[in-house]
Order: structure tokens, then C-alpha cells, then sequence
């Protein structure tokens, strides 16, 4: 089949299945495992020698050392998450950043030679690229935010999210039995890791070196990659591909915001939002925007307030479905006080910032402030460390 043939195939085969994804709109109890194109983000393109650099001086994240620690090998270094913060060090932005290898490097459709025909450069004499997943809604103020720090810094900043779409591959099934940061099953599609197998498959469109790889925030959250619009993922095809609610419902299970709606704009304080605990914070990296804050309240030792999962239920237990709007007042029945608030809400499942000390305290009654039939169970995530709260369970326990 000629190539533009193939192209079109796979475009057509790709609307059908996002006419069918919209059926599958409720979130399953037991997601298995699942595929979704991530509608909510955007993907960004820096290019030039100062790229990761650039982006290394803004950002939360040491990227240059996370850039750097696989380019003696034939493949993209794993992916890095970060923040960018406020000069007050409140959060503003999230990004999942993605360094692909010099074209040099990419192997042709037989997976035993470059693609260029050329031999595997080192570094010098290649072009930086760095590609970041963002949020969508934010990404004309991204772009713009980034283009005033840019200075004379030599990097190209371009939104290309016509040409590039984010997905997410997760689920109780999706296991990390391997050491490498990629899919186990993908290790052999596209960066120069063998032959390319899946290119018999005209939907998954790998030649170009496309993969998944692990989340860098938690194996709990599956696999994340940036794929060509015009192609469906790898392994997609034998997946069940669901709407993107569902993946917004494994992140409220596990108490993981994401983008600028859940984490709040220029208020939210990053570490509040575990985002250290997301591997989003290097604390032994230079300088970077809001890092004074970051670094005395690290420091300090003790978050007393943290976003934890909840769910909504009635007196008997019973889970309540859009009984909660996001902002609602989360109290204790007994003393009355406020300690947190609900930040995002899907069906009976919810993210708040509570107080640790009132949430984790054993037989506590939490309600919604304003309507009190609806009873608060805070969640504390399996992936959470246990210095998070051993301070906080001392001291109640010595009370």
C-alpha cells in the first residue's frame, strides 16, 4: 500500500474509533486495562541548543540530569515531570517533558540502519528538541509566559498539537515487571531497540519511532507517550480505548492532580499538592523560579495540609453520585471547623486539601458544610510516604 494510503487508512481508523469512544462515557468500577487520547493537553515543541537548558533554569525539575542520563545510549532519555511556579513559588503550570534522540539516531522501518542513512552522532553538532506535554486549557499563556523568560536563550518555542496528541495507558492489569522506563511489551517498537514488529500494523504507525513510556510520577498511573496525531498508539489496538474520564477517575482514586484546574493557579503551594512525592521537585538542583519557598517549606519538615482523595456518601455508607460541586467546605461534625476543601469532583469520587491531623484522625465525622447529609471519607494513597504522617500520628498520639 503506498504511503499516503496508508496514512489516510489509519486517519480514517482513528476517527471511528473516537466516534466509539464517546459511547463509553461512566467510568468503570474495574478499569482493567485502558487507552486514552488525552483531549485535556496540549503539546508544546522547544527547539534549539539552549532547549533544555532553557527550560532547566524555569522549571521545578533537575532536566538536565534527567536529559542526560541515557544519551550515551541509542533511545530518548525517559521523560521528566515539573512544574513552572510563580516568583512566590505558587504553582502555575505542569508539564511532561520529552527529549526524542537526533534523527541520526531514529532506525529506518527495518529497524537495522538510521533512518538518514547517516551513523549515530553524539550530542554536538545536533539540534535540541525538547517536547512537553501541557495543559490545553493553559497553553496560549504558556507559550506566552515562556517567550518572556526567553531572552536571548537559543530555542524556537511552537505549539504543534495539530500534529501531536498526548495518551495515557493505565489500569489495575498495567504492571511495571520491567526495569526500563518503557512499556515491556513496546520495548522493541521504534527508537533503535530492534526491529520495529508493530509497523505490520498500519494503525499503530511506529516507523517514526514513537513509544510509550512509564509515568514518570508513579507506576501506579500506567504508561504516557506523545504519538503522531495522524496514528494510533502501539498496543492500543488489543486495549479497550475509553473516554478520558476514565483516566480522570484512576487519578482521583489515587489522589494525583493534574493540570491548572485541579492544582490551582497561582495559589496552590506545590508541595501541598505532593507534587515532591511526584517526582516533580528536585531539591539539590540550582536555582530555578519560586524555589525559596519551596526550599524553607521543605525544610520546615512538616505539610499539614496535603490534597488527598475522598468519596462522597450517605449515613448508610452508600456512595452519592454529583452530590458535591467543586469549592464546597469540607467540616468537622463534632468541633464544626472547617479543614479543607473539595478542589475536583467526578460522580462520587473527589480531591480536597485537608488537614492531616483532622483527616487521618481515627472515628473523625467529616460533612460538606452546606449540605450535611453528605459525609466525607478522606482517603490516604497506598504511594504516600510513610514521613508524611508519621510526625502528624506522633504528636496525636501523644495528645
Amino acid at each position: 500500500m503506498p504511503p499516503l494510503a496508508r496514512r489516510l487508512a489509519a486517519h480514517l481508523l482513528l476517527q471511528r474509533r473516537v466516534r466509539a469512544r464517546a459511547l463509553h462515557t461512566r467510568p468503570p468500577t474495574d478499569p482493567g486495562v485502558l487507552a486514552c487520547r488525552l483531549a485535556s493537553r496540549a503539546v508544546v515543541r522547544l527547539a534549539g541548543p539552549e532547549a533544555a537548558r532553557f527550560l532547566h533554569s524555569l522549571l521545578t525539575n533537575d532536566l538536565l540530569s534527567a536529559f542526560s542520563a541515557d544519551a550515551s545510549s541509542r533511545g530518548p532519555a525517559a521523560p521528566a515531570y515539573a512544574a513552572l511556579l510563580t516568583p512566590q513559588g505558587r504553582f502555575l503550570y505542569d508539564l511532561f517533558l520529552y527529549r526524542p534522540p537526533p534523527r541520526s539516531q531514529l532506525l529506518d522501518r527495518t529497524g537495522s540502519a538510521p533512518q538518514t542513512g547517516e551513523k549515530p552522532k553524539g550530542e554536538e553538532g545536533e539540534t535540541g528538541e525538547v517536547l512537553a506535554d501541557v495543559d490545553a486549557a493553559e497553553v496560549d499563556e504558556l507559550l506566552a509566559c515562556f517567550k518572556r523568560y526567553r531572552l536571548r536563550s537559543k530555542v524556537e518555542i511552537d505549539n504543534v498539537s495539530e500534529d501531536f496528541v498526548c495518551w495515557q495507558r493505565f489500569g489495575r492489569s498495567v504492571v511495571h515487571a520491567e526495569p526500563s522506563t518503557q512499556e515491556p511489551d513496546a520495548r522493541s517498537i521504534g527508537w533503535g531497540q530492534g526491529p520495529d514488529h508493530a509497523a505490520e500494523s498500519v494503525a499503530q504507525g511506529n516507523g517514526h519511532g514513537w513509544q510509550w513510556f512509564k509515568d514518570p510520577r508513579l507506576d501506579y498511573l500506567g504508561y504516557r507517550g506523545i504519538f503522531p496525531a495522524d496514528t494510533i498508539p502501539p498496543l492500543v489496538e488489543s486495549d479497550k480505548e475509553a473516554d478520558e474520564r476514565h483516566y480522570q477517575l484512576w487519578r482521583i482514586e489515587n489522589g494525583v492532580a493534574e493540570g491548572s484546574t485541579e492544582i490551582p493557579k497561582g495559589e496552590a503551594i506545590p508541595l501541598e499538592y505532593n507534587l515532591a512525592g511526584l517526582n516533580a521537585i528536585s531539591f539539590e538542583k540550582g536555582c530555578y523560579i519560586g524555589q525559596e519557598l519551596i526550599a524553607r517549606t521543605h525544610h520546615r519538615g512538616v505539610i499539614r495540609k496535603r490534597l488527598m482523595p475522598m468519596k462522597f456518601v450517605d449515613e448508610n455508607g452508600q456512595e452519592l453520585e454529583q452530590a458535591v460541586a467543586p469549592g464546597s467546605e469540607i467540616v468537622n461534625e463534632a468541633s464544626d471547623k472547617k479543614i479543607g476543601t473539595v478542589n475536583t469532583v467526578l460522580g462520587s469520587h473527589g480531591m480536597g486539601l485537608l488537614r492531616l491531623e483532622e483527616a487521618l484522625k481515627q472515628n473523625s465525622d467529616l460533612r460538606i458544610n452546606d449540605n450535611r447529609d453528605v459525609r466525607v471519607k478522606a482517603i490516604k494513597p497506598d504511594w504516600w510516604p510513610a514521613e508524611w504522617t508519621q510526625v502528624l500520628e506522633q504528636q496525636s498520639a501523644v495528645a
